[in-house]
């Protein structure tokens, strides 16, 4: 996998180090060394395309003044051959290298020949790693979190597999517990409420209270009549449950394709209570010594754990002395299991029983406080989750319109909902615009932006760049001008600034995939391809193509059909449509 910009750092470090050699050899610098420095690419390209801190880094051990290093260096520095026409010295002792028309030309070149791979690095040397996202309560439609959710652990499950790591994609099924119960209970009211009228029947204050229950209750009576109201409440409720969740999950697989999301698995928490592995792994911990008994109910000391955890991770006693920890209910004193004991649990089966490397969760920031005691457990199983278990923590998403908050839907009267959403924007709208921020910053989606048609909405102007470069190919083909292989073409012909800063923002995609997977941090495709769209039609504005003599316009054609390839792959890991015309 190429990345043209790091091989021309590395190169800048060998030519560097050569060059001492030769100086050394000399005599005009003490011999012995292997010089060490940066090398940064300049805000301002009148700087130089990179500038290296190897004369000053130097200066102590070779006994010299860096700006006289960096002139003895740059005299004895063979670039013939190199990526580099130049090397000049400025300020202090930096020594500035001004790209040639080879390194322009291997960009080119390098993107042919990786073709839908370009942009892929080996960072991830195959580590297994699972990203699990949205894993909404299957209790209710999805909403505008699980929006964001959604395409954020999507896009960075696929720059993960991009950067070199083995990676699957996960939702979990939240069928057991708690909530499910609360789930039964909602139905079961509205169902009542039915037979016998709501003002016989209260519904639960803590229960859900959108339409899609008394949807839920109306089919259960359409199919079944006033017939499960005689059954004991407990099948009844157990009834209301199945009924609820064989509509409700169906309907969020359908909501997330539609979405263009497919999970490698959808892993049902339920399946960790029926074989037992909640038990099991509450024993494990007890086994370690990690677990007492309090009040009739089992407890998790959680507070030693973190204690531990952030001892190991370089707090002072004192600091840890001042946070306000506390113990966690594994099994209540009634028998059951916590959501947190299973939760334990599911993530104990992702790493040991399934070996997972890595295991990277996208979850809302209200769930901050539960980062740390997650990973404390696993420690507390001897399965090192302080190091493990990731989490990409989400902000809220504010949705504007005409400048204002939008609060309510008109279907429910709650949160929006995500098939809601999609019937009023793009898929590729939504996409772009929930990734577009990074995962800790809130996000204000303006709905009028979206579906603006014009160069003001980023993913139109994106799409129309790609669609751009095709109606150019076509065009063009039929007037006898064809791309031609990279082989085929001269390079060296393009020397204006706004094609060299073209192919420049072409060779950036493998870094920023890179940054993107390291940071855990997909919105910066999106920004990368804004800036590349951006240079794209800067260059077209300023560099003619039909017309220009033949060699030229094979070269600037080609220069375009690499923009577009590019464009389409990076659209293609946010899963966003390329276009072929608009």
């Amino acid at each position: 996998m190429s990345n043209m910009i790091q091989a021309a750092r590395e190169q800048i470090a060998e030519l560097t180090q050569a060059a001492y050699e030769k100086a050394a050899a000399a005599g005009l610098l003490p011999g012995g060394q292997v010089l060490q420095g940066r090398v940064e690419i300049p805000k301002d390209v009148k700087n130089g395309d990179y500038a290296s801190s190897y004369a000053m880094a130097g200066a102590k051990v070779l006994h010299k003044a860096p700006k006289v290093i960096a002139q003895i260096l740059a005299d004895h520095m063979e670039l013939e051959g190199s990526y580099f026409s130049s090397v000049e010295i400025a300020g202090p002792g930096f020594m500035n290298f001004r790209l040639c028309s080879k390194w322009y030309g291997q960009v080119l070149t390098e993107i042919e020949t990786e073709g839908e791979n370009y942009g892929g690095g080996n960072e991830g040397h195959h580590q297994k790693v699972m990203v699990e996202f949205v894993s909404a309560n299957p209790t209710g439609p999805m909403h505008m979190g699980n929006a964001r959710g959604g395409v954020l652990g999507d896009t960075l499950a696929n720059v993960l597999t991009r950067d070199g790591y083995d990676t699957w994609k996960e939702f979990y099924v939240n069928d057991a517990g708690n909530q499910i119960h609360k789930f039964a209970v909602s139905i079961d009211a509205r169902y009542r409420q039915l037979i016998d009228g709501e003002e016989n029947v209260p519904f639960p204050e803590e229960g859900y209270h959108g339409d899609d229950i008394r949807e839920l209750a109306q089919a259960i009576y359409a199919e079944h009549g006033d017939g499960w109201k005689a059954l004991p409440e407990e099948e009844r409720l157990n009834r209301m449950a199945e009924f609820g969740l064989k509509i409700n999950i169906p309907n969020m697989k359908r909501d997330l394709q539609r979405y263009r999301i497919e999970y490698d698995q959808w892993f049902y928490e339920s399946s960790l209570h029926e074989s037992g592995y909640v038990a099991d792994t509450v024993a494990k911990l007890t086994e370690n010594g990690r677990t007492y008994e309090k009040d009739g109910a089992l407890w998790l000391n959680t507070t030693q754990l973190l204690r531990e955890k952030y001892l190991r991770e370089g707090k002072t006693q004192a600091q840890v002395d001042k946070l306000d920890l506390k113990d966690d209910v594994l099994r209540r004193a009634n028998g059951f299991y916590t959501y947190f004991a299973a939760d334990i649990a599911y993530h104990r089966n992702k790493l040991e029983v399934r070996g997972f490397d890595k295991v990277i969760n996208v979850w809302g920031a209200d769930h901050h406080g539960h980062v740390a005691r997650l990973q404390a457990a696993l420690d507390g199983l001897g399965l090192d989750g302080s190091n493990r278990i990731v989490v990409v923590l989400m902000q809220l998403v504010n949705l504007l319109q005409d400048g204002k908050p939008v609060r309510m839907s008109k279907r429910s009267g709650k949160a929006i909902a995500l098939h809601d959403l999609l019937d009023e924007i793009s898929v590729d709208a939504a996409r772009y615009f929930f990734n577009s921020r990074v995962s800790t910053s809130p996000l204000d989606f303006d709905l009028d932006l979206a579906v603006r048609e014009d160069s003001e909405n980023p993913v139109y102007y994106i799409q129309y760049a790609h669609a751009r470069i095709c109606s150019l190919v076509k065009n063009l083909e039929e007037a006898g001008a064809s791309v031609r292989p990279a082989a085929q073409v001269d390079f060296s012909l393009l020397t204006d600034e706004a094609e060299l800063a073209l192919i420049k923002s072409l060779s950036q995609m493998p870094e920023e995939v890179h940054l993107a997977a390291r940071d855990y941090d997909p919105s910066r495709i999106n920004r990368y391809l804004a800036a590349l769209a951006g240079d794209f039609h800067h260059f077209y504005n300023a560099c003619r193509i039909k017309g220009e003599e033949p060699e030229l316009l094979a070269a600037r054609l080609k220069l375009a059909d690499t923009t577009r390839a590019v464009l389409a792959n990076g659209m293609g890991l946010l899963g966003i449509v390329a276009p072929e015309k608009m």
